[in-house]
């Protein structure tokens, strides 16, 4: 069925778990889909203990509830110690691993303790507990709209148990060269747009508001001819004139007053993405031929129930920061499968005892469909999502018709007068970067960030366009 796509679209958004978005997907059903199919959600009954060993459960979140769409109400630990905390206890994981999951609660009281590593704001009233707040399906009714409607996959992990950087490298290029953190902000290896290109298949980029960042974390994609890459509305001109690349990998905008869903970023603005990035494909002409895939680069801190699984394959002889030797996968991320070749209610996952599916399956599938080699070993040992298709004659059936996109109540805790995002401070030392004069200035708002990408990025392809003649 594969060969009946003709476009594979791709939108990966920023550190939630499964169980903060999708847990309670099929709750009132007593966690089965509607064809039958078993789903691993909560059961509302899982705890994780306190610093005192008090049980603290697992609790829909209450759209009333002040801040509603930015719980957990601050940035929880990330990278891989506090990966490692969440899951086993302990920042450095033992050998071999058996995780618990019940380090959530303590690690993120370790965010908000008065000597913790919290990055950006902690919204008043945060508490430890917060990390195990989970949206019903009326909070995200775009995103559960999609996964009720077409597919979700329940078993979907993170490449690897660390933070962006890395697994975004996974999910292009199969590899991290060994980076467990996002300090290493490029890789010297070669990429799937690179693989297309070779085969003389289409590829895109897009950034949402601003070029996007993954332009500079790979020499192919550096290299690449302006053609490549756009923003959010050319993508959605290249939908609406069937135009849209053979593989488009689209970002959200990365600051804090953006789309990303970054925690504690606002939710309700991902799901206006999501519901215009389905739109965008749905009412164009090449809707019948396309699959979109919404995953989550990883965790990012938030609670998930699930056990990440052993025995993933290494990339290749990289050595792993912090000893990391990439035999196990990430925590569990949402995943949605869109595609009118799609049963509704599906619930895809690899088969038990099978590789599980993360990141490098979108490689597979692109390997497949277009008959492109791996890149590394994981991919080629990972499975792809093309048994998702299972309809001979699309759908024309829409399953948000009538869904109302939400927003947050009141008024927003962050401005583009805040200090620049994480991946804006990435986005700037990438640029910072190119073969041009001047020295980066201090960034101290997201608004001076957001320019000075806009204008060095404008003098470089200005450069690139006069010495090309």
């Amino acid at each position: 069925m594969l060969d009946r796509i003709e476009h594979v679209v791709v939108l990966i958004l920023e550190n939630r778990s499964f169980d903060q978005l999708l847990g309670l997907l099929y709750a009132t059903a007593g966690n089965v889909s509607p064809g039958g199919a078993a789903f691993d959600g909560l059961t509302g009954h899982e705890t994780n203990p306190d610093a005192n060993g008090n049980p603290v459960r697992v609790f829909p979140i209450k759209a009333g509830r002040k801040y509603a769409y930015f719980t957990p109400g601050a940035d929880p630990g990330e990278g891989f110690q506090h990966t490692n905390a969440q899951l086993f206890g302990v920042a450095d994981a033992p050998r071999p691993p058996a995780a618990t999951c019940n380090g959530f609660v303590k690690d993120f009281a370790e965010i908000l303790s008065p000597g913790g590593q919290h990055v950006g704001k902690i919204l008043p009233g945060t508490v430890p507990g917060d990390i195990m707040g989970t949206f019903p399906p009326a909070m995200v009714p775009v995103l559960s709209g999609l996964a009720r409607g077409y597919a979700v996959s329940d078993r979907w992990f993170s490449s690897v148990p660390t933070e962006t950087l890395p697994n975004r490298a996974f999910a292009l290029a199969a590899t991290s060269l060994g980076a467990m953190d996002d300090k290493t902000r490029s890789f010297d290896t070669p990429s799937i747009l690179g693989r297309l290109s070779d085969a003389g298949v289409s590829w895109a980029i897009y950034g949402y508001d601003t070029d996007p960042l993954t332009r500079h974390n790979f020499p192919d994609t550096l290299a690449a001819t302006e053609d490549h890459f756009g923003q959010f509305a050319d993508f959605t001109r290249a939908a609406a004139s069937d135009a849209l690349a053979a593989f488009s990998f689209l970002e959200p905008s990365w600051g804090p007053t953006g789309n990303s869903q970054h925690p504690n970023y606002d939710v309700s603005s991902g799901e206006q993405l999501i519901h215009d990035v389905y739109y965008a494909l749905r009412d164009g002409p090449g809707w019948n031929e396309t699959l979109l895939v919404v995953t989550y680069d990883e965790h990012g801190g938030c609670y998930d129930h699930v056990s990440p699984p052993q025995g993933s394959t290494p990339p290749d002889a990289s050595v792993g920061e912090f000893g990391f030797d990439f035999t196990r996968f990430g925590v569990r991320v949402p995943t949605v499968l869109v595609s009118p070749l799609i049963a509704p209610g599906t619930v895809f996952r690899a088969p038990d005892g099978a590789v599980p599916l993360d990141h490098t399956s979108i490689l597979k599938t692109v390997e497949e469909r277009w008959s492109l080699p791996a890149l590394t070993a994981r991919d080629a040992a990972a499975r792809d999502v093309g048994g998702v298709l299972t309809l001979a004659t699309p759908r024309s059936d829409d399953p948000l018709a009538g869904v109302v996109v939400p927003r947050s109540q009141g008024p927003s805790p962050h401005f583009d007068e805040d200090p620049p995002s994480h991946l804006q401070q990435v986005h700037a030392e990438l640029v910072s970067r190119l073969p041009l004069p001047g020295e980066p200035p201090a960034l101290t708002t997201a608004r001076e960030a957001e320019r000075y990408i806009r204008e060095r990025m404008n003098a470089w392809k200005a450069g690139r366009k006069r010495s090309r003649g």
